[in-house]
């Protein structure tokens, strides 16, 4: 059987969630500078590499569709298209995949959201670094220690896990958190 590894994932599970406590602070942080972007006519970019791209676009799903609520969708939109990440990477490098993207396709009234569980992946910096130049707001959702993106980004939500499958599990609580938050103070009434 194999109960006593499965409860041991659900401890460590459970542990890097409830981490979270100390940081609802920060949580509350981010949902309050996307709703004020959003008020004032920008939107959220989002991206990450494989897992993190998945939550990447499930966060911008979760904000164009709905979440919880019949409501008008909030402006997001993900950079991991494959055919813009594929064209770029084979003509260019894929170190600027999404800093391409962020140089054409934001503004500083924009926020830019990455998710890295290390922090150190070189086209998530290029990105923060293309959005910081614009003057965009940058928020990143991060795992470990935050690696170098934890200086670029002005708003760090960080996980304190070494392992990259809890902090993905931590990154997608995290978003169903800010799209109910966002929910409820942009759509009640």
């Amino acid at each position: 059987m194999h109960t006593e590894s499965i409860t041991s994932q659900l401890e460590e599970a459970l542990s890097s969630k409830k981490a979270f406590l100390d940081q609802a602070d920060k949580l509350d942080q981010i949902v309050t500078i996307i709703e004020s972007a959003v008020k004032s006519g920008g939107a959220v970019y989002a991206c990450g590499n494989g897992g993190s791209a998945c939550d990447a676009m499930h966060f911008v799903e979760e904000c164009v569709a709905r979440y919880k609520m019949e409501r008008p969708g909030i402006k997001a939109h993900h950079l991991c298209d494959p055919g813009t990440i594929t064209c770029w990477g084979n003509d260019y490098c894929f170190e600027e995949v999404f800093e391409r993207q962020v140089a054409t396709l934001m503004s500083e009234k924009d926020i830019l959201m990455v998710f890295s569980t290390s922090g150190n992946s070189e086209n998530i910096l290029r990105a923060l670094a293309a959005a910081n130049k614009l003057g965009a707001h940058t928020i990143a959702l991060l795992g470990k220690k935050g690696g170098a993106a934890k200086s670029l980004a002005r708003t760090s939500l960080i996980v304190d896990s070494e392992q990259t499958s809890r902090i993905q599990e931590a990154h997608i609580t995290a978003v169903h958190i800010i799209v109910e938050t966002l929910e409820n103070s942009l759509f009640s009434t």
